[in-house]
């Protein structure tokens, strides 16, 4: 029962932050929409707000690499890593769409708001780019692209991809989303071999 109110109050967090940032956020709103006790918050998170920020990046994080497995597997053989992406990119087109805009990247609306002001919130979320970025990697070059441009290719593909959700976000349009999943797919088929 513990751990499922420890899961609770992330997931709460993760959600509220990706919605509405990370200082407009309130521990008492995040107990209330996880449903837990208030005294559980600093029973698993001690450290406050910051620590359970850092571990709500975490977790989101985890998540989402998670689901990018999950989509690379439908997606198998060489052109299923570009298919891959771009099925990915096309997830956040519906994700913002059903959510009003409100649902974009859990990390990157905390690393946009807390890198400049909390060491351990930027880290955080440094550390799971780093961990995207990787996972990217790996996919590319098991579809034969070579390390070295593989690790290049997939910083554009998260870069074009957070970037991409930005000005989705904030035009309230998904066509930056889908433009950029079709142009970032279309550079990893050409970088593909033959």
């Amino acid at each position: 029962m513990a751990t499922d109110t420890r899961r609770r109050l992330l997931e709460a967090a993760a959600q509220l932050f990706r919605e509405q940032g990370y200082a407009a956020t309130g521990l008492k709103q995040i107990t209330a929409a996880s449903q837990a006790p208030w005294g559980s918050l600093y029973h698993f998170f001690p450290g406050g707000k910051e620590q359970l920020g850092v571990e709500a990046v975490g977790h989101s994080g985890e998540r989402y690499l998670r689901l990018f497995d999950l989509v690379y597997e439908r997606a198998e053989g060489g052109e299923g890593v570009a298919r891959a992406i771009e099925d990915f990119f096309h997830l956040s087109v519906d994700a913002l769409e059903r959510s009003e805009w409100g649902d974009g990247c859990p990390i990157a609306t905390v690393a946009l708001e807390a890198s400049g002001t909390s060491e351990p919130l930027r880290h955080a979320c440094a550390e799971v780019f780093a961990s995207w970025r990787e996972a990217i990697a790996r996919r590319l070059a098991s579809a034969g692209i070579a390390p070295e441009p593989a690790g290049e290719l997939a910083t554009y593909v998260l870069a074009a991809f957070e970037g991409a959700i930005v000005l989705s976000r904030a035009a309230h349009d998904t066509e930056p989303l889908k433009v950029t999943a079709r142009v970032v797919a279309g550079t990893v088929r050409a970088e593909l071999p033959a």
